[in-house]
């Protein structure tokens, strides 16, 4: 099975797409190889969207199988494929993929969002909610992949911080990278409980680190 990919001709395929337990979110005009590949390796329905126009979905968009959070007043072209409801954050930290890390059960969020957006995000995903850092990096989203099996993020994270993450999450927390040594691990990998996609730089050894912290061994 196909472990690594591009999306939009790159290997940063978490800018580019997100996914939750049901279905995968990719721009419009991704191509059918392409989506094949996320449908069946990660057992979801897979959905081409817009978000205000713009390709990087994974970037503005975070869901569970609860909710799909986008930023507050969005356009989403293809909106009708998407089968939870989408609802907008609030506040001027709206790039909601880079600012929230979340599974079915709870979310990291970036430390400077505001109280409207935390209750917002608690709400929607119907998740517990605290802010934090991973690797002192505040953009949580693209510093950590959470699935409801376990979490992989920045090897710079602190013991204090996979504390938090362990708590909170209640998952075991693993370090590693992606696409040849990039710790911005939620920018190199797309996953959920049943499978995970790396972007095509992504060595041998990362996707064995990535299996093992998702539990895929």
């Amino acid at each position: 099975m196909i472990q690594t990919m591009n999306i939009q001709e790159s290997p940063i395929i978490g800018a580019f797409a997100t996914c939750t337990e049901d279905i995968a979110l990719v721009p419009l005009g991704t191509p059918e190889t392409s989506r094949k590949t996320l449908e069946e390796v990660l057992q979801v329905k897979v959905a081409e969207v817009l978000v205000n126009g713009s390709t990087i979905v994974g970037s503005l968009c975070r869901g569970n199988s609860n909710a799909l959070l986008v930023p507050m007043d969005s356009s989403i072209r293809g909106e009708e494929n998407i089968d939870v409801p989408v609802f907008g954050l609030p506040g001027r930290l709206n790039a909601v993929g880079n600012v929230v890390l979340a599974n079915d059960t709870a979310a990291l969020v970036h430390p400077e969002l505001s109280d409207t957006s935390v209750k917002a995000i608690g709400k929607f995903l119907k998740v517990d909610v605290r802010r934090g850092t991973i690797g002192g990096v505040k953009t949580v989203g693209m510093s950590g992949v959470a699935t409801n099996k376990g979490l992989l993020v920045n090897p710079r994270a602190t013991s204090s911080e996979i504390g938090v993450l362990e708590d909170l999450f209640e998952l075991p927390v693993d370090i590693g990278t992606t696409n040849y040594g990039t710790q911005m691990v939620g920018s190199g990998l797309i996953a959920n409980s049943k499978g995970y996609v790396a972007g095509s730089k992504t060595t041998g050894h990362e996707l064995g680190r990535i299996e093992d912290a998702l539990g895929f061994l």
